[in-house]
């Protein structure tokens, strides 16, 4: 038995009632009940109530205790009175009277109080992160991002993969992102890249002879962190498997991601994975305005292009748009939506977020109303109104120019219609939801495109990842002469996204190097640059690759979607700030000149310009 305790602080029942325990742990929060104090004894698994006589000779000892002192208590294991039960307790049916009291580590003041969940400024809560984490809404999102990840590793080793471990210390990698580099002390003038990815190393893995790899893989990217992608490290669900084409990866992987939402959902509905929809990126962008749709919204919303309305019309914006074949007029549906007040509140809306604003029409009668109805007339009307399938109630709001322009505010205001209006109790017209909160819904996102047209250097250049193999292979490739035959060409690539989020990106990979070379031949790179940046890759594939595919799922974002969160820092137990920083441990931090000099390296500041 331990010295420290006999039980935990969520483990005592009314079945132990009349024992003696011993509990340790930290003071979570202390009352003063007519002469009785109270205190709610806090360690990893729960709270238990202490109560202390005033008779007690260590009565003062109590009273003088601060929040967030670590205690040793002895006592007898009491029934709580009826009427003080605490039901949404675990152990809310007993209390503690205390025998021994013992305080083995004084509090000071707090910087940030633990009890309760105030909204503190990130600075405080990184700075002083060990006492964010004892607060009850991090430590179970940091319980809760233990067992995804367990849950994830059982479903991994369920469908027949291993896990095998890659390097750290590696070559840069062209995962599109800026690369942490490590100088070597062996090596005057040369650096190894932390991995943005176990990209390489995974395919050279089934080159191996390694039929199926995962692993839960830290990954390092220099960029700018957001709500929901960590500046500096992160960690995802790396996998690879051989002697596979797309269908094959999505049967494997969407069962594992599935059963890790379906596991800690709790009351919220997870869409059944045979059931996830396939979406071609191009119909993504159209419908949604985006790769990453939220599906929760009614497919009612989906944007329509209605340019072909407005070519002639009295409505002279509208109309010199739809003449413009680089620009493009789109409608979002708005069902229940036809009102002024909606309109307005949208319109506002859409100003807010970089847009001139949105026309609209209020379908309340037959001709439709609003200064856009009545430009283009009833005929007009009545034909956008029936291609869109709404009715009286019902409103629609359109965007217009050039699709690049608007599709991402676009996209963001049919999610925020759809919300705002079932905040508002509107429904579809049979009375389905126009956007189900506690849904998971999930879709793959295929037909990536191949290349996209770099505007700046006015070149076709690779759309994301360069060693995706292209939908046809070689002949594709080949039969490709114009840009804008390279353009319409389609990698074997994927996302799975859920919520309007991407959970993770793949590809059926380019593992023949007569493709490897003509497909980067087309972005405009020679053999000697994949030779110079990929040899070890290449050279690998000269002797016997198999066909092989995967996909990296990011356990972050699993796991901030599952705890309700936001901002993936809240699911991080010792994250990066939003300006890259460890105010823990203060870093990033300067060298000393006798580190410096033991890797051969001269800091040379940037200049700042004076003032004045």
């Amino acid at each position: 038995m331990s010295v420290y305790r006999t039980h935990n602080c969520g483990e005592l029942r009314k079945s132990d009632v009349g024992s003696t325990v011993t509990l340790s742990g930290w003071v979570h929060r202390k009352r003063d009940h007519g002469g009785l104090l109270f205190i709610d004894l806090r360690d990893h698994y729960g709270l238990t109530q202490l109560v202390v006589e005033p008779e007690a000779p260590f009565f003062a000892d109590v009273e003088a205790v601060r929040a967030e002192s670590v205690i040793r208590v002895e006592g007898e294991v009491i029934a709580r009175d009826a009427e003080v039960i605490n039901p949404n307790l675990p152990t809310g049916e007993v209390e503690i009277r205390l025998s021994s009291f013992e305080v083995m580590s004084a509090a000071g003041d707090l910087p940030l109080p633990v009890f309760g969940e105030p909204d503190y400024p990130e600075d405080i809560r990184m700075r002083y992160r060990y006492l964010d984490l004892r607060r009850d809404g991090m430590h179970a999102n940091m319980i809760l991002r233990s067992k995804v990840i367990s849950q994830l590793r059982r479903g991994m080793e369920g469908v027949k993969f291993t896990e095998y471990q890659t390097p750290i210390l590696t070559a840069s990698s062209p995962e599109g992102a800026r690369d942490f580099l490590v100088p070597s002390r062996l090596h005057p003038g040369k650096f190894f890249a932390l991995p943005q990815a176990p990209q390489i190393f995974k395919q050279l893995i089934m080159v191996s002879g390694f039929d199926r790899y995962f692993q839960i893989a830290p990954c390092f990217r220099d960029e700018d962190a957001r709500a929901d992608r960590s500046a500096g490290e992160f960690y995802q669900l790396d996998l690879e498997m051989s002697f596979v084409v797309q269908q094959d990866v999505f049967d494997a992987t969407a069962p594992v991601i599935h059963d890790a939402f379906a596991a800690y959902a709790g009351d919220r509905k997870v869409d059944a994975w045979a059931d996830w929809q396939q979406i071609p990126y191009a119909e993504s962008m159209l419908k949604y305005g985006n790769d990453k749709p939220d599906l929760r919204v009614s497919e009612k919303l989906n944007m329509q292009v209605v340019t072909e309305h407005f070519k002639d019309s009295g409505f002279k914006i509208f109309a010199q748009i739809a003449e413009d074949p680089e620009k493009q007029i789109r409608a979002i549906p708005a069902p229940a939506g036809g009102s002024r007040a909606f309109c307005d509140r949208m319109n506002s809306w859409a100003q807010k977020e970089g847009l001139p604003g949105m026309g609209y029409i209020m379908f309340d009668d037959a001709d439709g109303k609003g200064p856009l109805a009545k430009n283009i007339g009833p005929e007009r009307t009545h034909a956008i109104r029936e291609q869109l399938g709404l009715g009286e109630g019902d409103a629609a709001f359109f965007v217009a120019g050039k699709v690049e322009e608007f599709e991402a505010v676009a996209g963001k205001a049919r999610v925020e219609i759809a919300r705002a209006l079932t905040e508002q109790g509107k429904t579809l017209a049979d009375g389905s939801p126009l956007f189900e909160e506690g849904r998971f819904a999930f879709a793959w996102i295929v037909d990536f495109p191949m290349y996209e047209w770099d505007d700046e250097h006015k070149k076709v250049e690779f759309g994301h990842n360069p060693f995706s193999m292209p939908q046809g292979g070689l002949e594709a490739l080949e039969a490709a002469k114009t840009d804008a035959e390279q353009l319409a060409l389609k990698a074997n690539q994927y996302d799975l996204v859920c919520n309007g989020y991407e959970l993770g990106s793949g590809a059926i990979r380019n593992h023949r190097p007569d493709i490897m070379y003509k497909a980067f031949e087309v972005a405009g790179y020679g053999a000697d640059v994949v030779e110079d940046k990929f040899g070890g890759m290449l050279n690998a594939f000269k002797y016997g690759a198999p066909p092989h595919g995967g996909a990296a799922f990011g356990v972050d974002r699993i796991v901030m979607l599952l705890a309700g969160e936001e901002n993936i820092r809240e699911v991080t137990m010792f994250p990066l700030t939003q300006n890259a920083e460890d105010l823990l441990l203060g870093a990033p931090a300067e060298a000393s000149p006798e580190q410096l000099k033991d890797i051969h390296i001269k800091v040379s500041m940037p200049i700042t310009e004076k003032k004045g």
